[in-house]
């Protein structure tokens, strides 16, 4: 219940929550910050570039696309700030339109003039000099000119579909006998190197933008006809599917018609060059069904996130110093790995990547496992893992030798459901048993147990963890971790197995909350017990790490605990619907995001408990999808030194001159601090380490 004191302040105002979508804008804002500072290596602001692009894709072919599909549908809900769908959308339009010239502005005024400085150049064809545009020519002739199929629009030609994130030229051609103009279509093909070498890549390297190459070759491909222009555009389709998971169809084959089908979605955004001729543009807005609120306007280059493969050159001087994560001490004997299941024994260990290398603690456990002979069971929930993945390897090799091995992939990850359905079927083939999760859910915890027996005694060792079993993202990914041999914690996680792959509906554990039945309602019940001790002068402080903070139960929570003189510390990388420091509402909360060299992904939350402070780390941020439609895991961590470990990396993120940004009371984030924490936490696990 609220306390006194807030029931005093009288209901809180309408106007508490910020808007989510213009928050996440606000977020990509902050990695186009980094693209703009000039205090970091070139290439890594080029690659924040790249993320920006990345990032604003998947922003409309997901959060823009359902807006506008619920625009067209005549729905009239407003969104928890009390803008409707139309207003958000001009909001965005707005936001985004500005956001893309200031990318296209750092990309063109500032990162190429200095590229081209230190020997890389991205270059027009005109710019080539003879040697080179006869090479470039030789190579259209022999690796593009075949893979090219111009599409006419006329009659007796249909427009053609446009397939989304694809580039395209538009082209204008004549008949010189007829004197008619025609339109036609060239796809930029994206299985060709989209920034083509001018020559070897070294110290020096030049590249030439696939479609200018195609584009001055253009008479090969309209040979009679004469070109009378060409432009470059761009098309995002809604990529959001609604998998019908209550017929009685197979999953698998119900997510396979769904991926069909999301190819042809509806279009949602029209990138186009700023040169775009108007004409061509209210063909291609006519032919595809959108308006012109739709189109996106482009200085130079179109999708930037292609600069990943110039960022792959060898100039480490342009880049950050790389790292080689350590091995968490007590994971290692000097040199030697030490076995994952006598460490436990000890005691729990907490894992900090990318700081602590993730193949030498998780994926080491699941490898020990897979080759011991006294561990007879396996399981584990996979939502997203990596190309060649040596946890589904091991996997692998556990169930060839004769254990049971149980694993429940998340076929509707976003986005990876092709990935995560080639693994489900390889799973399968080598005897694992395979399961999907539960109708209506997405399983998003990421948990495995391991059985052993010893001593005539089975025994249970755990990982809980807030990041996916991916090498490949835990090198780049900051994330957390827990292995242990806790008895709780190992029948809590078989419980919990149980509840995936069976019909068993239990909803209380010992040291878990799992949504979507207890997550919401715990954290809750947690912020007013804190609200309760403030009121009564007991010690209280809540303190969360997430990626997002949506949920208005869980935020309303949080306005009464500051109402009642609970401080609350939040460190979140992307949204906040909160509104911080408003007199009388939410004086006491302070939010702060970290963006950097890793992706800050862990999520931790603690209580002050009147002096008995409580600890959880787990895979849920604080948003409806995770609270109502995914299985989440939160685990309460009860080893003293993980909790001081997690206490020390709290406050030395939250510490007042770390380099991060401030979200003020008028929804506005400010930079603050010079100091690079992650830089500061990677010369600590080395120290550690050595």
């Amino acid at each position: 219940m609220p306390s006194a004191s807030a029931s005093r302040t009288g209901p809180l105002p309408t106007d508490r929550f910020l808007n989510r979508e213009l928050s996440w804008l606000d977020f990509n804002a902050r990695v186009l910050e980094l693209a703009e500072n000039d205090s970091l290596p070139l290439l890594e602001r080029m690659k924040f570039l790249a993320i920006f692009a990345g990032n604003l894709d998947e922003f409309f072919m997901v959060r823009i696309a359902g807006l506008k599909r619920r625009h067209d549908m005549g729905l009239t809900v407003r969104s928890p700030d009390g803008l409707t769908i139309r207003e958000q959308l001009e909001l965005i339009t707005r936001r985004t339109q500005d956001l893309v010239q200031r990318h296209a502005d750092v990309f063109l005024k500032d990162v190429a003039p200095r590229l081209e400085d230190e020997g890389i150049r991205i270059v027009h064809y005109e710019d080539l000099e003879d040697d080179a545009a006869r090479r470039l020519r030789e190579y259209f002739r022999d690796q593009v000119f075949p893979v090219l199929t111009p599409l006419a629009v006329d009659p007796g030609h249909p427009f053609p579909y446009i397939s989304g994130l694809s580039l395209n030229l538009a082209v204008s051609v004549r008949d010189p006998d007829s004197g008619v103009a025609h339109f036609a279509r060239v796809k930029v093909p994206n299985n060709v190197p989209r920034f083509v070498p001018v020559g070897p890549t070294g110290q020096t390297a030049t590249f030439l933008p696939l479609e200018d190459l195609i584009a001055v070759h253009l008479p090969q491909l309209f040979p009679g006809l004469e070109v009378l222009s060409h432009h470059l555009f761009r098309v995002t389709r809604n990529a959001d599917m609604e998998v019908e998971e209550d017929r009685d169809e197979d999953l698998l084959q119900a997510l396979e018609r769904e991926l069909s089908r999301r190819r042809f979605g509806p279009a949602v955004r029209l990138e186009v060059t700023d040169t775009m001729d108007p004409q061509i543009l209210e063909v291609l807005l006519s032919e595809m069904e959108m308006r012109p609120e739709d189109v996106l306007h482009v200085p130079g280059l179109l999708d930037l996130s292609a600069l990943w493969s110039v960022y792959d050159l060898d100039r480490p001087e342009l880049k950050d110093d790389p790292f080689v994560p350590a091995t968490h001490p007590r994971l290692s004997d000097g040199e030697t790995p030490k076995s994952v299941f006598a460490t436990l024994r000890e005691g729990d260990v907490l894992v900090h990547h990318p700081y602590y290398s993730f193949a030498t603690s998780v994926q080491r456990f699941i490898e020990q496992a897979a080759a011991d002979p006294q561990v007879l069971a396996i399981k584990q929930t996979l939502y997203r893992t990596s190309g060649d993945s040596p946890i589904v390897n091991a996997l692998i090799d556990a169930a060839e030798a004769g254990k049971q091995v149980v694993v429940l992939v998340e076929i509707k990850a976003r986005f990876d459901e092709e990935a995560n359905i080639t693994w489900a079927r390889s799973l399968e083939r080598a005897g694992c048993h395979v399961v999907y999760g539960l109708v209506g859910l997405k399983t998003h915890c990421k948990t495995a147990l391991v059985v052993r027996r010893e001593h005539g005694v089975l025994r249970r060792y755990c990982h809980i963890g807030t990041g996916n079993y991916n090498p490949k993202t835990a090198r780049i990914y900051e994330d957390l971790g827990i292995l242990t041999a806790d008895p709780r914690v190992g029948a809590d996680l078989t419980d919990l197995f149980n509840t995936l792959t069976g019909y068993s509906r239990q909803t209380n554990y010992r040291t878990l909350m799992v949504a979507p039945h207890g997550i919401r309602v715990g954290l809750i019940e947690k912020i007013r017990r804190e609200a309760r001790h403030a009121a009564e002068g007991k010690p209280s402080g809540i303190r969360i790490k997430a990626n997002s903070l949506v949920d208005e139960k869980v935020i309303d929570a949080l306005y009464e605990a500051s109402q009642a003189g609970v401080t609350v510390e939040l460190l979140l990388r992307g949204i906040c619907s909160l509104r911080p420091g408003v007199p009388g509402m939410s004086e006491s909360i302070r939010v702060r995001s970290i963006v950097g060299r890793f992706l800050e992904h862990s999520r931790v939350m603690s209580f002050a408990n009147d002096g008995e402070p409580e600890w959880w780390l787990g895979s849920a941020d604080l948003m409806h999808r995770n609270l109502d439609r995914r299985v989440e895991v939160l685990l309460r961590v009860c080893d003293e030194t993980a909790r001081t470990e997690l206490q020390g990396i709290f406050e030395a993120a939250m510490a007042p001159d770390v380099r991060c940004w401030e979200l003020g009371s008028d929804g506005s984030w400010a930079p603050t601090g010079e100091r690079d924490y992650q830089a500061d936490l990677l010369r600590r696990a080395g120290e550690h380490a050595g």
